[in-house]
């Protein structure tokens, strides 16, 4: 009953915290934006002109085995380049996925900090 009673006086320092977290959860929801246009352009770039590229070096590669005994060989190459570089990009994807930082991590931290301090201000003026 008496934590209903201290509410009044916790109040204050209750909302200065939620504009706080409100203020850290906008911070970083402007950096995992700033973050995904860059990787979206980027990537976006990099697979046009990947893409590119590799049509081109496979018809140079067509164009110069065309007539020559290894031309069966030269396009199992090219299929065999292609899957491991698929392997290699899955396998570097995952690791960028497993080594980013947690969504709203700082609000996470913030908040386990001030539960703390909340539930102590809280039970000392119960005493």
């Amino acid at each position: 009953m008496r934590v209903l009673w201290s509410l009044p006086k916790a109040a204050p320092l209750l909302v200065e915290h939620l504009a706080a977290y409100l203020e850290l959860a906008g911070r970083d929801l402007a950096r995992a934006r700033r973050e995904f246009a860059a990787l979206a352009l980027a990537a976006a770039i990099v697979l046009v002109g990947a893409a590119f590229t590799l049509l081109m070096i496979c018809l140079a590669v067509v164009a110069l085995t065309w007539d020559g005994p290894h031309r069966v060989a030269a396009i199992a190459g090219m299929g065999a380049f292609f899957l491991a570089a698929t392997l290699l990009a899955a396998l570097r994807g995952a690791n960028v996925l497993r080594d980013r930082a947690p969504f709203l991590d700082a609000v996470r931290r913030e908040w386990r900090e001030d539960r703390v301090i909340l539930e102590q201000v809280l039970t000392a003026e119960d005493e």
